[in-house]
């Protein structure tokens, strides 16, 4: 990146940050531009004031006064007319005509976020589908989305709303596994259903094994970063910044870090440092600015050799991609972009994925990278939010104790009549997926918390569909007492094993509970998260559920709340009651 100063007019002063792009304007000025000689100080306009302006073209009715300017990337610059010198910041890909009254923000886009939509989980027969699987989830991107669309007043699209990213956003309180051996505990627990009387849910809740951070392994770290002309807001790039900073700060004198930046073009902006030379790294990021086009593919393919190139076979080699997913040049069709990232990660090289900024945010592009690429994927609106991820829980977003890890349930047709699970649209695997090593499934980091909660229909209770007409009855053996309603295994893989391991645990009457309010604690406060989630996905199997009955749930149940999480979600859960249903655009 270089930066050129040049004078143009009496009282405008422009300075030119060159940044990656493909643009075919040509540029405002070169090194050798005669320009750049500084016009006398008595030309300047006693008011001139700043403006800071990226994107590709500038209305000339914008500029309507001399002044000092910034300008990133390659644009055409119209003169300006004499007029009044007014304070201005203008940011963007398209600056219009001016707003007479009051300072323009930066240009956000409003209404342009993807989401993948998926069908919600309906009720299964379990006569007919006794069996249920899924990857587990441990991303939280769509319960940050949801927070930053609520505190912009607006309702979230539905399709943004996944209801076990909801539940997986909070920790909970689950018996820790004893050994990195076996890396995780069960917890089960089946309860009287908040939505329907006389259905019940059950709670199926494991915890990964906590390393310890003397004896956890070293991190070989490639940080991706978005520099393209979208990231240019205040929610994007300079928020990239802090969070990798934070970042910085959890990782031991022997972790590696470098970072690869892509634009119009993709190239490595530091090469794999010690992260006891924090100095040097924070100075890399420091001098990153945004502009140009996204050529997100070749800067994915840019991480990955440079993270094989020093791979670590004792550690843990990870790309961290920091990004709006706006990705316009280049590989930008996602069925092209996992198959890439599905052949990479063989390598042993997982990808994590951290999403910011909102109008234009691509998560369903992100989805697919993380879910494929052996990681996560958050999503990161605040500061305070790049902590939870980066700091409180750098460990488990960092480092893995068991991959590949799918879930199977077989529930009791003597019982059970009818089941749903609740989420995991996107994570649903075929019932053969589940004793194949070879098919991929979700990671779990150091003590992190996984729930999954299904809602079932008990034999003689409130059916969501009759019989058929001509449907076989069930075998009058499946029809004698039972004290299950089904069992749970769970199967997963150590981190450096191809070979994946067992456990189980069946679904009975020990574990019930006759009252919801005699449920754990933990336990009914992820019921009213999932009945949240539920009602912004549009209510469709919540029965008479309202926002009012989750507020009383949740407050019920908030238990220990030491970092405010959990009244944060109450907070959210008003803001619902009153939010509008799209997002205000702003003229």
């Amino acid at each position: 990146m270089s930066r050129f100063h040049l004078m143009l007019t009496a009282g405008l002063s422009i300075t030119l940050v060159t940044a990656c792009s493909q643009s075919n304007e040509p540029d405002i000025a070169s090194p050798s531009s005669e320009a750049s000689t500084p016009a006398p100080k008595a030309e300047l306009e006693e008011h001139a004031s700043d403006i800071v302006v990226t994107g590709q073209t500038i209305d000339r009715r914008v500029m309507d006064a001399p002044v000092a300017m910034s300008v990133i990337g390659s644009q055409h610059i119209a003169s300006p007319p004499p007029a009044q010198a007014r304070k201005m910041v203008v940011t963007g890909s398209a600056i219009r005509a001016p707003y007479p009254d009051r300072m323009m923000p930066y240009y956000q886009d409003v209404g342009r976020d993807k989401f993948t939509s998926t069908q919600e989980n309906a009720f299964k027969i379990a006569r007919d589908e006794p069996v249920s699987t899924f990857s587990i989830d441990v991303d939280t991107a769509s319960y940050s989305f949801v927070r930053a669309s609520l505190n912009n007043n607006a309702l979230p699209q539905p399709a943004a709303v996944r209801t076990e990213e909801l539940v997986n956003y909070f920790p909970y309180d689950y018996a820790a596994p004893r050994s990195a051996q076996q890396p995780f505990s069960s917890n089960v627990a089946v309860f009287p259903s908040p939505f329907t009387a006389g259905r019940k849910l059950v709670r199926i809740g494991i915890k990964g094994y906590a390393i310890e951070r003397a004896t956890r392994p070293r991190a070989n770290l490639v940080f991706l970063i978005d520099t393209s002309g979208s990231m240019n807001a205040p929610n994007k790039l300079p928020l990239v910044k802090k969070s990798l900073g934070l970042l910085l700060d959890q990782l031991d004198r022997n972790d590696r870090v470098s970072i690869v930046t892509y634009a119009g073009n993709a190239g490595t902006a530091l090469e794999p440092t010690p992260a006891s030379q924090k100095g040097k790294i924070l100075a890399a990021i420091d001098q990153l600015g945004a502009g140009g086009s996204t050529a997100g593919a070749e800067g994915i393919r840019q991480a990955y050799a440079l993270a094989e190139r020093n791979l670590d076979p004792n550690g843990v080699n990870r790309v961290v991609l920091a990004t709006d997913g706006d990705f316009n040049v280049g590989i930008t069709n996602q069925d092209e972009l996992k198959g890439y990232i599905e052949r990479e990660r063989g390598k042993g090289i997982f990808l994590s994925v951290l999403g910011f900024g909102m109008g234009n945010y691509n998560d369903a592009l992100m989805q697919t990278l993380a879910q494929n690429g052996n990681g996560a994927a958050a999503y990161i609106d605040t500061v305070g939010e790049a902590r939870k991820t980066l700091v409180d829980e750098a460990t488990s977003t960092l480092f893995p104790i068991a991959k590949d890890v799918k879930i199977q349930v077989e529930f009791n047709p003597a019982t059970v009549a009818e089941y749903r699970l609740l989420g995991y649209e996107t994570r649903m695997l075929n019932r053969d997926d589940f004793d194949n090593d070879k098919v991929d499934a979700g990671d779990v980091g150091s003590g992190q918390t996984v729930t999954a909660i299904y809602e079932i229909v008990p034999v003689g209770g409130p059916r969501t569909m009759g019989d058929l007409r001509y449907s076989k009855p069930a075998p009058r053996a499946l029809a004698a007492p039972s004290s299950e309603y089904g069992f749970v295994k769970i199967r997963y893989k150590l981190p450096k094993s191809d070979r994946s391991q067992l456990i189980s645990t069946p679904i009975d009457r020990r574990v019930e509970f006759t009252r919801f309010a005699d449920a754990p604690q933990d336990a009914r406060f992820a019921t009213g998260v999932a009945a949240f989630a539920e009602l912004l996905r549009g209510g469709r199997y919540s029965g008479s559920m309202t926002y009012d009955d989750v507020l009383q749930i949740v407050g019920a149940a908030r238990g220990t709340d030491d970092f405010g999480y959990r009244m944060e979600l109450v907070q959210m859960v008003r803001a619902a009651k009153t939010a509008g249903s799209l997002a205000k655009l702003e003229r």
